[in-house]
C-alpha cells in the first residue's frame, strides 16, 4: 500500500504500529435512503402549510373542522408505527419499504377524486398508513447500510434529507398555488415527487440478515420500546409543539400579520437552522456529546416557540423560524441517537417506530388541540400552549430524562 507525503497510507491514519482505518459513511445504499427520505417527506410538505387554506376555500371548513380531518393523517401513522416496527425487525426490510412506499405514491391520487370534505378526510387518514410505515422501514434501511462504528454521525446526517425537503418543498408548493389557483396541479406533482421516490428505494440493497425463527411470546416491547418510556414522553411534549406550529403558521401569518407570501420563507428559515444545527450537531454526535446537543436544542426551540407567542410581528416570526429549526436539529438527532443506544441490536426498527410513535402523538395533539384553541379562543392562546408545553418538556428533559438515559444505555 503506497504512503503519501505525510508518512499517512492512502485511505488509512497511522498509529505507532496500529493501523485505523475510516469506515466509509457515504455509501451508496445510504444516500439511497436519504434520496427517498427527501422525495417522501417532499411530497409531503408541498401539501402542508397549503391543506388548510384548501379545505377553507374547496369546502368552507371552519379551523376546529380542519384540526379533525388534518389529524387524521397523524393518527393512522400513529397506529401503524408500533407494528411497523415489529415488522421491519421481522420480515425482509427492503420488500417492506418497497411495498408501503408503493402505497405511500398511489394514495396522493384519492385527493384529486375526493370531492367532499369526507371524503378527503378519508383519504388523508388511509395515507397516513403507508407515511407512518415507510418512515420507520427507510430510516431502518439507512441505520442498516451504516458501518456501526459511524453510525452516530450518520444517524445526524440522515434528517439532513427531511430538512432539505422542508426547506424547499413548502416554498415551492405555495408559490405554484400563487401563481396557479391549482390545488389539483399540486397533488400530481407530490404523486410524481413520491413516485420518483418509490423508484429509488426500490433499488436498495440491504445487508443480509438471518430470518427470525424464534417463536417468542407476545408482549409490548416487540411493538414498542418499553425502556424508552421516559424519551417517549420528553418527545411527545416536543411534537405537540410542532403540530400547533408547523400545520397553523401559514394561516396565522395570512390572518394576523397580513403576511400571504413569507409562509414560504418562514420554512426556508426554519430548514436552513435544521440544515446547519444538523451539520455541526452530527460532528459533536460522532464525539459522543448526544445529551450536550439534545440540551442545546431544547433551550433554542424553547426560545423560539416563547418569542414566536409573545410577539406578534413579522420579525419575530422569521426569528422564531431559525431558532426553532435550530434548535429541533440539534435535539431530534440526539433523542434518536438515545432510542438506538437503549435498544438492543435486534430491536432498531422498533427504536425507530418509538420515537417517530411518540411525535406523532404529540403532533395529533397539537393539532387538534390548535385548531380548537384558534376557533374558540385566539392564536395567542394556541402558541401560549405550544411555548408552554416545550417549556414542559426541557424540565423533564433536564431533571428527568438525562439521568434515565445514562443509566440505560446499553453500548
Amino acid at each position: 500500500m503506497k504512503r503519501n507525503q505525510t508518512g499517512k497510507e492512502d485511505g488509512c491514519e497511522i498509529s505507532g504500529n496500529m493501523e485505523v482505518r475510516k469506515e466509509r459513511l457515504w455509501n451508496a445504499q445510504y444516500c439511497k435512503a436519504m434520496v427517498g427520505n427527501f422525495m417522501l417527506f417532499f411530497s409531503f410538505y408541498i401539501l402542508t402549510p397549503l391543506l388548510p387554506i384548501y379545505l377553507d376555500a374547496e369546502f368552507a371548513a371552519d379551523k376546529d373542522m380542519m384540526g379533525l380531518v388534518l389529524s387524521g393523517y397523524v393518527v393512522a401513522a400513529l397506529i401503524v408505527r408500533p407494528f411497523s416496527g415489529f415488522i421491519v425487525d421481522t420480515f425482509d426490510r427492503k420488500k417492506v419499504l418497497a411495498i408501503c412506499f408503493f402505497f405511500f405514491f398511489i394514495l396522493f391520487t384519492g385527493y384529486i377524486g375526493a370531492g367532499t370534505i369526507l371524503l378527503f378526510a378519508i383519504v388523508r387518514t388511509i395515507h397516513g398508513l403507508p407515511f407512518g410505515a415507510v418512515t420507520v422501514a427507510n430510516s431502518t434501511a439507512a441505520i442498516d447500510s451504516l458501518p456501526s462504528s459511524r453510525r452516530n454521525e450518520g444517524i445526524g446526517y440522515y434528517g439532513l434529507s427531511n430538512n432539505l425537503a422542508m426547506a424547499f418543498a413548502p416554498s415551492i408548493g405555495i408559490w405554484i398555488y400563487h401563481a396557479t389557483d391549482n390545488f389539483t396541479l399540486l397533488f400530481w406533482i407530490a404523486l410524481a415527487i413520491s413516485f420518483i421516490g418509490f423508484m429509488t428505494v426500490s433499488t436498495i440493497k440491504l445487508p443480509l440478515r438471518k430470518p427470525v425463527v424464534e417463536k417468542r411470546p407476545i408482549s409490548l416491547d416487540r411493538f414498542f420500546l418499553t425502556r424508552g418510556w421516559m424519551l417517549a414522553i420528553n418527545i411527545i411534549c416536543f411534537g405537540l409543539c410542532w403540530g400547533i406550529m408547523a400545520n397553523y403558521v401559514a394561516i396565522y401569518g395570512s390572518e394576523v400579520l397580513d403576511i400571504t407570501d413569507g409562509t414560504g420563507l418562514f420554512f426556508l428559515i426554519l430548514s436552513g437552522g435544521l440544515f446547519l444545527s444538523r451539520l455541526q450537531g452530527s460532528k459533536a454526535l460522532a464525539k459522543g456529546k448526544i445529551l450536550e446537543n439534545a440540551g442545546l436544542g431544547v433551550l433554542l426551540s424553547f426560545g423560539g416557540y416563547t418569542l414566536f407567542a409573545l410577539v406578534e410581528q413579522s420579525w419575530a416570526y422569521y426569528t422564531a423560524a431559525a431558532l426553532i429549526g435550530l434548535g429541533n436539529g440539534h435535539m431530534y438527532p440526539a433523542f434518536l441517537n438515545m432510542f438506538i443506544k437503549i435498544a438492543r441490536n435486534d430491536q432498531r426498527g422498533t427504536a425507530n417506530s418509538t420515537i417517530l410513535t411518540a411525535w406523532d402523538i404529540g403532533m395529533g395533539l397539537g393539532i387538534i388541540s390548535g385548531g380548537f384553541l384558534l376557533e374558540y379562543v385566539s392564536y395567542s392562546a394556541a402558541f401560549w400552549g405550544a411555548a408552554l408545553m416545550q417549556g414542559v418538556g426541557v424540565i423533564l428533559f433536564f431533571t428527568f430524562t438525562r439521568g434515565f438515559f445514562t443509566r440505560r444505555r446499553l453500548d
